[in-house]
Parts: C-alpha cells; structure tokens; sequence
C-alpha cells in the first residue's frame, strides 16, 4: 500500500495539508514524540511525518533528541524564546513592556501574601493539608499559572534587556 493510499484510509481533515496539519501539531508539542505518534496524530504517513518534522529541525523550530534507537522531536526551546523575544519587541514599545513587567511581578507577589508561600512548588505542596475539592482546583490553578507568569517574566525581562539593541537594528533605512 502506498503513504498516500494509507492516508486516504484516514480520516480527511480537507480545511489543512498533510503538511500543515503534521506543522501545527509539532508546534505544540510539550514533551519529545516520535515521527510515529505525530503521524497518527495528523493521519498521515510516517514517512510524511518525518519529512516535515526535518524540515522543521532544519528551520530551528524544534530538535531532535535520540532515546534508545528511535529519533524524537520536541520544541527548540532556544529559538522558541528568541522568537517570542522578537515578537514582543515589534509588537510592543518600551513602556508597554515595562507596564507588563511590573503587573507580572504585582500577581506574584500577591499569590506569595495570598498563599504564604515563596514558589509554586511551595503552592502545589500546600495542597496535600487540603480536603476542599474547590480549594484544591483553584490552587493547582494558581500554580499553574504563576509558573506560566514567571517563564513570561523571564521573557519579558530579556525584551526589555535587549530592546534597544534591536530596535536600532531592525529599523529599515529609506
């Protein structure tokens, strides 16, 4: 049976390409997969899985990590970051980004008065003194979140570190 006999099999996603459907689905990997699981993920072909998935190592979108014999992709955190720095940079100006830098540090400190507690990890702890079912959400919740925030944080922080650097470079000559 031929790669394109076999996808045809499966069911159809017609709005996206093989192509674009293996793309959006390794951009959202959170954990190393195989070109298998990301082929049965899209419904197509491993063989089609593994070229974009090349493609998308070649272009610094993820990586690949060698486990036993078998090749897996993940999200290259590096030039994740870079990107997401860049993007802030053209997207938002010096004051909009300190603005957002101060309300990052603002929630933080309010979840350590809230909770009485210095980290996360210290936050997702507190949970096992917990029987509140509603409490214990929220929490896993907060946490969550606050990781989230302090990876932003860091992101933030390195716009700003770098925005005029980059502005000056990025700027356009008539």
């Amino acid at each position: 049976m031929t790669d394109d006999a076999r996808e045809n099999g499966r069911r159809e996603r017609p709005s996206r390409t093989r192509g674009e459907r293996v793309r959006a689905a390794a951009r959202t990997l959170r954990e190393p997969r195989t070109a298998s699981w990301v082929a049965d993920e899209t419904g197509v072909s491993v063989k089609t899985a593994r070229k974009y998935l090349d493609q998308l190592v070649e272009d610094s979108v993820l990586r690949t990590v060698e486990r036993g014999d078998q090749t897996h992709y993940c999200i290259d955190q590096l030039m994740a970051t870079y990107r997401e720095v860049a993007s802030l940079q053209r997207e938002h100006d010096r004051e909009e980004l300190t603005a957002a830098l101060k309300s990052i540090r603002i929630q933080i400190g309010d979840w350590k008065e809230t909770y009485d507690v210095e980290t996360p990890g210290e936050l997702r702890a507190s949970i096992a003194e917990l029987e509140d079912e509603a409490e214990i959400d929220q929490r896993r919740d907060v946490a969550s979140e606050w990781e989230h925030l302090e990876n932003r944080l860091s992101v933030v922080r390195a716009a700003l570190n770098e925005y005029d650097l980059v502005t000056k470079r990025d700027a356009c000559s008539a």
